[in-house]
């Protein structure tokens, strides 16, 4: 059995506490990943994470922490041999400089969705990587839970089997309720955004990332229109586009975090083939041995065949335990393709093309330099 990879988390934030951290803890029990180090802006935040990741992966002593206002901060980390990867979780300007700060100090690199703040920015980033760091055996991916989750793998692998024909049109909408007391919204750099999109980019990558996995041909070009219904969520709240795929398949995608009330939200992805159709929700299950009021995300996927009997599975919630374990794996040398920096580039894409597009046609293929 190969030694877990050494890894460090850089950012103390909500998703570095309550999601990276407790998968870490997961694939720690595994011997897949071992935690080394953490790093955050502040030593406050960072020290608080610290105690949490002993507490949570029952370490005999305490991790050494890094930060920008204590004596050893991110370079000190960056110098440590033992330190094989880190797993990025900083706020999507600060990543670009801090993913190649850690590439040239010769680190693995898995860094926190969007791939870059436009489609510009994750370009230069990509040529960078693939020109100096991929030659030299490094690996960076990025982190899109969504294209790692069970039960969008099962759907993608169902589609790609023949489950419902050839897909000729879809709908995904992910409406979303926000009010200013959400702890994602209470985050500073969401609170006053400074690149496109807000809400729209940070969480809808994901829903664009959901459809490049399941869907067997790639979006070629997108038409639509962008809005902003509660001014405090500026730049913008609301999109809705109109994709073509590859194959002439079409489908809409509706995107909001400017619902009026929790009862106007609403998140399911339906495919329509020529022999059957395929529905993506979610369902919150309590599991057995969890406590009252406990539970667990699952994606419930519902495939109706042409004699509409109706195969409903569901599949827990794992994206951010396999993102992590992939990754370490590639690093390995099993490399499954999940986290390509080219494939999130594509995320973004769609999401800017919607926010500009303002009905007129988007060449993605275009936007992203490879026609």
């Amino acid at each position: 059995m190969s030694s877990p990879i050494s890894v460090a988390i850089l950012g103390a934030g909500i998703f570095a506490r309550e999601a990276h951290l407790p998968a870490v803890s997961i694939l720690s029990s595994s011997q897949t990943v071992t935690l080394s180090a953490v790093y955050s802006r502040s030593h406050k935040s960072a020290s608080a994470l610290a105690t949490l990741a002993q507490e949570t992966l029952n370490l005999t002593s305490a991790l050494t922490v890094y930060s920008e206002d204590a004596e050893a901060g991110l370079d000190a980390l960056l110098s440590r041999s033992d330190i094989q990867a880190v797993i990025i979780a900083l706020p999507i300007n600060d990543q670009p400089n801090i993913i190649l700060r850690s590439l040239k100090a010769g680190k693995h690199v898995l860094s926190e969705k969007p791939v870059g703040k436009d489609v510009k920015n994750g370009v230069d980033l990509i040529n960078t990587y693939e020109k100096e760091y991929k030659p030299k055996g490094l690996v960076w991916r990025v982190a899109e839970n969504f294209e790692c989750e069970p039960g969008i793998v099962a759907t993608a692998e169902a589609i790609r089997s023949g489950k419902i024909g050839d897909v000729a049109f879809f709908k995904l909408s992910a409406v979303n309720f926000m009010d200013k007391s959400s702890k994602w919204y209470q985050t500073s750099w969401r609170t006053v955004p400074d690149y496109q999109g807000g809400f729209v980019l940070d969480g809808g990558v994901h829903s664009a990332a959901l459809l490049r996995t399941v869907l067997p041909s790639e979006i070629t070009s997108v038409s639509g229109h962008a809005s902003l219904v509660k001014d405090w969520l500026a730049p913008h709240d609301t999109i809705q586009s109109v994709l073509r795929l590859a194959s002439g398949a079409h489908g809409t995608f509706e995107l909001s975090w400017g619902a009026p009330s929790k009862a106007r939200a609403e998140n399911f992805i339906s495919i329509s083939g020529t022999k059957g159709h395929i529905e993506i929700t979610g369902e919150n299950i309590q599991l057995p041995g969890q406590p009252e009021g406990k539970t667990t995300m699952h994606w419930v996927v519902k495939i109706v065949g042409e004699d509409e009997k109706e195969d409903v599975q569901k599949y827990a919630t794992k994206g951010i335990e396999n993102e992590i374990k992939w990754f370490a794996e590639a690093i390995g040398g099993k490399d499954n393709g999940a986290g390509s920096p080219r494939g999130a580039l594509r995320d973004v894409a769609v999401i800017q093309a919607s926010l500009t597009s303002s009905g007129q046609l988007v060449d993605i293929k275009k936007l992203v330099g490879e026609a």
